[in-house]
C-alpha cells in the first residue's frame, strides 16, 4: 500500500458542545484546532450532537432553538405540535 495515497489516520478528540462531553477515537478528519485530553494533545473536532446528547440514546426530547424558529412555530400553530415531553433546559 502506498503511504502517500491515503489520509493520515490518527487519534482525535470529538467535543459534543451541547453537553460538554469529550471522547477520543481514530479518524482521518482534518482540523486546525488542538486540545489536551488526559494529559496528551490531540486534534479537536467540535460537534453538535453525539450519543451523549441525542434524544434517541438519552430518552429525552430537547428542542434546540436556532434564531427563534421554535418560538415562531409556537406563535403560528399555538399548542398544536409535538406530543413528546420536552426536557427542561
Amino acid at each position: 500500500m502506498k503511504a502517500e495515497g491515503h489520509p493520515e489516520y490518527r487519534e482525535v478528540v470529538f467535543h459534543d458542545l451541547s453537553c460538554d462531553f469529550k471522547f477520543v477515537t481514530r479518524s482521518t478528519i482534518s482540523t486546525r484546532e488542538k486540545t489536551e485530553f488526559n494529559g496528551k494533545e490531540y486534534p479537536l473536532v467540535k460537534i453538535e450532537v453525539s450519543a451523549e446528547s441525542h434524544p434517541f440514546y438519552t430518552g429525552k426530547h430537547k428542542i434546540v432553538d436556532t434564531a427563534g424558529r421554535v418560538e415562531k412555530f409556537r406563535q403560528k400553530f399555538g399548542s398544536v405540535g409535538s406530543k413528546t415531553a420536552v426536557a427542561a433546559g
